[in-house]
């Protein structure tokens, strides 16, 4: 059975900083592009960032452009994402994808699996 487990969740001031991990199981996904979304209260779930297959190549929303980085080890099949300088607009609950393709798409209709979600609090 697949999953993807994120951790990292937590409550944390602006200006603040948090690291997201998505440990996956089941299978290996080190052929997979991975990506973060997230889904904020009241809104639609959004891209935030997606890694190729063998981490190379990275795509990022522009609203987290230069404050989130997204980097994978395939080695313990895990993703990570960095946030620093986080914002209030920045909380939302978090999920990690993976791919079919190796491609670092944006669209979620490119992610087959999908973890629950870990919640990010950014207070002001």
């Amino acid at each position: 059975q697949v999953q993807l487990v994120e951790s990292g969740e937590g409550l944390v001031q602006a200006g603040g900083s948090l690291r997201l991990s998505c440990a996956a199981s089941g299978r290996t996904f080190s052929s997979n592009a991975m990506g973060w979304f997230r889904q904020a209260p009241g809104k639609e779930r959004e891209f935030v960032a997606a890694i190729s297959w063998s981490g190379r190549n990275t795509n990022y929303a522009d609203s987290v452009k230069g404050r989130i980085t997204i980097s994978r080890d395939n080695a313990k099949n895990t993703v990570y994402l960095q946030m620093n300088s986080l914002k209030p607009e920045d909380t939302a609950i978090y999920y990690c994808a993976a791919s079919s393709g190796g491609f670092a798409a944006t669209g979620p209709r490119s992610y087959d699996y999908w973890g629950q979600g870990t919640q990010v609090t950014v207070s002001s």
